[in-house]
This record gives structure tokens, sequence and C-alpha cells, in this order.
């Protein structure tokens, strides 16, 4: 039996948590050991999957600090990682076989001091320091050894995965002393049997939406600027200035995703939009939603007519393969990893992050209600055939191995 630990800053319920939980239970069911170490775990906000005790979750140095004063986010959380590592590796009496880590790379170092050493994969979702701004030279000057740290710990990986060719090919990019690496593509799975299992109790929405809902939009992400969210509430706006009143009277948006309160740009972000959304007049035809349950999600995708994924040059996005399962179309934009889990005009459209070419697409699904049956039943078919937790489990499985041996 392999024996496989993963490392993951912050188990929480966004894409990256959602592929380490995937990868757990797909090793398990390959006849692994499966433990799951990280920094925080909040029973209350997690995948439910996570709850099961045949999972173990194991958080350590939660006492550390996330940042001082809202800033030096990235340093504490290189401090934390290190500190799981060091746990692991020096007072945990945990035996394992392989590390699967992610998102950061500077605990490689540290479970290299393993008496027996150990192989380390590494899955980058995306390099770091290209999802921050450097505005101010100090701002810099604190990325730079950041930076540097990162691709040289990255490096030392005995194997490392990308979750889309658009990230490989911005891997390759940024981290230019590694261009002698190889990296595979590992696509994200769907672990289908979770959404079937949540699908046949699907809860309704009523008492949720406005009575009278004809076609639902729904936007589902964490509250985070990145994610472009205000592109959903202007395109909203747009679409309602090019249909009748009749056909206005019908549509709903519901913004829904990931809120954790320690994070203040979720908090920030949450009253930003809510403050667009009254400025735009949509006050009425909005409902936020934050960190729903798996259920309510499930639902919310099962009754949508399209989801509007809006961030631009995603690493991948677990949204647009989840949307596809549940029947539901993807309007998202033509960058990242949309390109390679979306097919344009067939499983849903891929557009210019506008508002303008955002509500086209959305008055399709108002004006032609068959368009969101045909294009949903080709999505679900797309998933099956091409992001299957089988398939994900195998390939990933057969890397496991090849460390082992």
């Amino acid at each position: 039996m392999v024996r496989v630990v993963f490392l993951h800053p912050d188990l929480g319920i966004g894409g990256a948590e959602r592929l380490v939980v995937d990868a757990a239970v797909a090793l398990k069911r390959q006849g692994c050991s499966v433990q799951i170490w990280t920094a925080h775990y909040d029973p209350t906000h997690c995948f439910s999957e996570t709850l099961d005790p045949d999972l173990p979750v194991i958080c350590v140095g939660d006492w550390l600090p996330t940042s001082v004063f809202g800033y030096l986010h990235a340093l504490f959380a290189y401090l934390r990682m290190i500190y799981v590592a060091l746990y692991l590796v020096f007072f945990s009496g945990v035996e394992y076989d392989v590390i699967f880590c992610d998102q950061v790379s500077v605990c490689i170092p540290v479970l290299r001091l393993s008496r027996h050493r150990k192989k380390v994969l590494f899955y980058c979702h995306f390099p770091d320091q290209l999802l921050t701004q450097r505005k101010s030279t100090l701002k810099k000057l604190y990325r730079a050894p950041i930076d540097w740290l990162e691709e040289r710990t990255t490096g030392m990986a005995d194997m490392i995965l990308v979750n889309s060719q658009f990230t490989a090919s911005v891997f390759r990019e940024t981290f230019r002393s590694l261009s002698n690496i190889h990296t595979d593509v590992l696509y994200p799975s769907l672990n289908t049997r979770t959404f079937d299992l949540l699908a046949t109790g699907v809860q309704g929405l009523e008492g949720l939406l406005p009575k009278g809902t004809s076609c639902l939009f729904l936007s589902l992400n964490r509250y985070e600027r990145k994610k472009n969210l205000a592109l959903a509430l202007e395109a909203l706006a747009a679409l309602r200035s090019n249909l009748t009143s009749d056909q206005r009277a019908g549509i709903h948006l519901v913004v829904a995703g990931g809120y954790d309160h320690r994070v203040i740009e979720n908090v920030q972000h949450y009253t930003e939009l809510r403050v667009l959304a009254d400025k735009l007049s949509l006050e009425d035809c909005v409902t936020f939603l934050r960190s729903p349950s798996d259920a309510l999600k499930v639902a919310l995708l099962w009754g949508s007519n399209a989801v509007l994924y809006t961030p631009s040059r995603e690493h991948f996005g677990i949204v647009p393969v989840e949307a596809m399962y549940c029947c539901c179309p993807v309007i998202a934009v033509n960058s990242g990893g949309p390109l390679e889990s979306v097919v344009d005009g067939e499983t849903g459209f891929l557009c210019e992050p506008t508002a303008e070419a955002f509500s086209k697409a959305m008055k399709r699904f108002v004006t032609e209600p068959q368009l969101y049956r045909d294009m949903g039943q080709a999505g679900k078919r797309r998933v099956q055939d091409k992001f299957s937790l089988q398939a994900f489990s195998h390939q990933l499985y057969g890397y496991i191995v090849r460390l082992t041996q």
C-alpha cells in the first residue's frame, strides 16, 4: 500500500482545495493510505468529503498569524507551511512514501530533511508570483526573495504537474531556470459520484428566488477582485437594457461563492459588489450568497440557464466543468483554462471580458429556450469523456506509482 500525505496551506472551499480533496479521494479508492495536512481547517467551512473520518485531516500551526495588520500574507503563508512540514518530518511519527504538495513550494526543502528521503510531487495551479500586483517599490523589494524562493524550491520537486496546457506555457515563461524540467498536464476532475448523490436529493430554490423567475444566471466564484465578479453585474445591466419589460421581469442573477470572514478582501469585495448592484439598479434582480453548501450549489447549477464565468487568464477553473456536468451551459472569458474546457458554440460561449459581449451571449438563452437544453446535454457528455474522476484517478495513481519505483 502506497502511503501518500497531502500538504495544503488552507483547506477551505476554493478550486485548489477541490482538486486536493478529489486527488485524496481518488488515491484512497486506488488503495493508497491517505492523509491531508494543512495549516488551517474549519469543519464548518469545508468540502463534505473532508468530514469523512476515513479521510484524516490533520491541522497544525493554525496558531501562527496569517498576516500583520492585513499585510505580509505571502510571507506568513510560507512560514506556516514550513512549520507544517517541520512538524510532519520531525514530530509526527507519520510514515509516508510520497508527499503531494501544491500552492506553496517552500516546504519542499524541509521535506528533504527527512531521515529517509521521500518523493515529492508538486502540483502547480499557477505561479504564485503572478497572482499579486507590484505597484510600489516596497512591494517589489518584498516580493523579490519570495519569488526567487518559489522558483528555486519548485525545481526541487521530484515531479511537477500542472492543471492545463495554459498553465504549462505560463510555467515555462515564468520559471526560466526550470525550462529543462518536464511538466505533465493533469486536468482537475469532477467527483461525479458526489454530484449525483447531491442531485438525487436536490433541494428546490423556492424562497431563494423571486416568484416568476424564468431565466436564471449564476456566477460562482470566490469573493476576490481578480475573479472580476463585477462583470457579471455589468453584463446583467446591459442585458436588461436590451430586453422588453416582460422579458426583464423573469431574469435573475445569483452571485455565490467562497467567503471567509478572516480574509479582508472577501469582506471588502462582497460589500463592493452589493454597492455596485445598487448603483446599477439591480438590487431586486440579484441575490448574493456567501459560501453556499454543496447541496445548494448543485441545486443552483441544475436550476440555472447558464453560468457566468468571469475571470480572465484563469489557470483552469473547475466551475465550468461542474456546470457542464449539471447540464448548465457556460459563458466564460475567452482566455486561460476555459479554452480547454468549454467548446465555444457547443457547450457554451467564449467571450471577450466585456459587459456587451457577455450580455449578447446571455440574451441567446433568454430568446432561445431550447439552446440551454442542447448545450447542457453536450456539456455533460464532454465532462464524462474528458474530465471524469476515473480518468483523473488512473492518471494520478500512475504518477504516484512511478515515483515509488
